[in-house]
């Protein structure tokens, strides 16, 4: 048995004959994910969904290699092209959109988990980008095994462990030319930072894991804090906001106003000063939260302009 294998086996993400749509690139970790899943959930219950983000020349190649692997492994293949990408913008962000509803489409019929094919690697790889980019202790949380319907099964493993289970099963893979395309930061992260982090100390990429699974336990604490202060409402009174620590207050704006958005709120936690000296009336916080306060009662509505709370279904940002 594989690395990959046993760690997919000891998540308890992948039950045999539940549903599951896989993402699949046709690189080295979503092949592996595949193969995976087919062990453990059995080929009957999979779906094997790919994006054509027609991103690149060999595109449609990458698409038939899924349909072959697909084929190969007896599994049911689905195969989505996305639209031409926005002129302007952050096209990981884009890209990330458009795969992550084409498989909530695909399965919502099956009530489906969708399965992805992040690994220990990805992890710390985005706690760096995230700490650089964004501020707060979401940064450091990394992505959640399990969130909503995602599930992460590969997450334990290391991307070298990933091309170790391909090629102990003889299963070829595409290899993605934009990741290591440095006009992206996360290429940057990957080719640059975490080099320079390893040359620092040799278990850099380990101890960023660790750090994030410890936080992420720790996160668990301070959000019943949270729910302990607001009490299952949506609004809080501002002299019981005051009288909490300064860091659970700001996790309960934070909470609140990500509530009434449906989006992440990373400035609105910042704001808590501005709250308090606020009196009656509204303050817009950024991120699409405004802030209102009636008779010492603090609750968030949408900015105007905004659109509504957003789909039930997120993928870590």
């Amino acid at each position: 048995m594989t690395a990959a294998l046993a760690a997919a086996r000891a998540s308890g993400l992948l039950a045999a004959g539940a549903p599951v749509v896989v993402l699949l690139s046709g690189g080295r970790d979503s092949v592996c994910l595949l193969d995976v899943t087919v062990e453990l959930a059995g080929a009957p219950a999979v779906v094997a969904l790919h994006v054509n983000y027609g991103l690149r020349a060999e595109s449609d190649l990458d698409e038939r290699h899924c349909a072959e692997l697909a084929d190969r492994l007896g599994v049911s293949f689905a195969a989505h092209r996305a639209e031409a990408p926005p002129a302007v913008g952050n096209l990981h962000g884009w890209a990330r959109d458009v795969r992550y509803a084409a498989a909530v489409a695909a399965a919502g019929p099956r009530d489906a988990v969708i399965a992805t094919g992040h690994t220990r690697t990805d992890q710390a790889e985005t706690v760096l980008y995230r700490l650089a980019s964004s501020p707060g202790r979401r940064a450091l949380l990394g992505m959640a095994p399990r969130r909503d319907r995602l599930v992460r099964p590969l997450l334990t493993v290391t991307r070298e462990e990933t091309a170790e289970h391909c090629r102990a099963r003889g299963l070829a893979w595409c290899e993605d030319t934009l990741n290591s395309d440095p006009r992206f930061a996360r290429a940057r992260v990957r080719d640059g930072l975490l080099p320079a982090l390893r040359a620092i100390h040799p278990a850099a990429e380990e101890n960023v894991v660790r750090t994030a699974e410890l936080l992420r336990d720790e996160a668990a604490a301070l959000d019943a804090l949270v729910d302990g202060a607001l009490e299952g409402r949506d609004d809080i009174a501002l002299e019981a906001l005051a009288a909490l620590p300064d860091a659970v207050a700001r996790l309960v704006v934070r909470r609140m106003a990500e509530r009434a958005t449906g989006a992440f709120c990373p400035r609105a936690a910042a704001r808590l000063p501005d709250l308090f000296a606020l009196g009656d009336g509204a303050l817009d916080l950024g991120d699409g939260a405004r802030a209102v306060v009636r008779g010492g009662v603090l609750s968030f509505t949408v900015s105007t302009g905004r659109a509504g709370p957003g789909p039930a279904f997120r993928s870590d940002p």
